[in-house]
């Protein structure tokens, strides 16, 4: 069932998601070669404590840590170490909190240090397709115009789309309905009205769309050791538009 949002409840969203984005923007500057995960996931748990949330993820499902932590071939869900971050890396930083009865979730990826040419592309072409599909979250498409925006792009700059994992509704839940893949036919799907509430998530692999899980059962990792990347804004469809309520600071 999908939950439609109220403006009042949008604006506390938006008011959740302004710590997401402000935890992320803090993240992004402390990365570099010889920083840890941990001390990320650190950061990540001070700040939003300062702010009065709590984070999303930790204890969700039994996941460990407040941030995940993805680096080079992972794909989502890494788990945070004392393993630190080398010159070249890409990172993908995925967090969310939870604020005033509601969630908040975003994500992106920073290169550490200089990146291959290679590397920087696929981090700018996954940036990219987040604001393709976002484009579509407009009242009276459907939900795979989102889907089928971000794939072409993707799939035109020659990398694959994941398709094990998917974005999804937000609100008083963390995951809600609807699923959104970032695979899809344009023109079917859920007709997106006002007040919906969605979190647009491409994760693109540099070669096969294909993942698996690592022994602890939560670090995703591309099946052929490719790069991965990760973007995702929560954002509210409304009369006006789309509007991104995990605004970068």
């Amino acid at each position: 069932m999908i939950i439609l949002k109220s403006p009042e409840e949008v604006k506390t969203m938006g008011e959740c998601n302004a710590i997401v984005a402000e935890v992320l923007a803090s993240l992004k500057e402390q990365i570099q070669p010889g920083v840890t995960t941990l001390y990320l996931n650190e950061c990540a748990e001070d700040i939003t404590q300062k702010r009065g949330a709590k984070p999303a993820f930790k204890g969700y499902g039994g996941f460990p840590f407040a941030l995940c932590a993805s680096v080079n071939s992972e794909v989502v869900h890494g788990f945070p170490s004392e393993r630190s971050l080398e010159e070249g890396d890409i990172i993908s930083l995925d967090y969310g909190v939870h604020y005033k009865g509601y969630y908040g979730d975003s994500a992106i990826t920073v290169a550490v240090g200089k990146v291959s040419e290679s590397a920087s592309r696929l981090i700018k072409v996954t940036e990219e397709s987040l604001y393709r599909g976002i484009e579509k979250a407009r009242e009276g498409n459907r939900l795979g115009d989102i889907s089928f925006a971000v794939q072409r792009h993707v799939e035109n700059a020659g990398y694959s789309v994941v398709r094990d994992y998917v974005g999804h509704g937000i609100g008083k839940d963390l995951h809600e309905d609807p699923p959104v893949p970032n695979f899809g036919v344009h023109g079917r799907g859920v007709k997106l009205k006002a007040g919906m509430v969605i979190a647009i998530e491409p994760m693109v692999n540099e070669g096969s769309y294909r993942v698996k899980t690592k022994p602890d059962g939560w670090t995703v990792v591309t099946e052929d050791g490719s790069l991965s990347a990760h973007f995702e804004h929560t954002i509210a469809v409304t009369e006006k538009g789309p509007v991104i309520l995990s605004g970068r600071i």
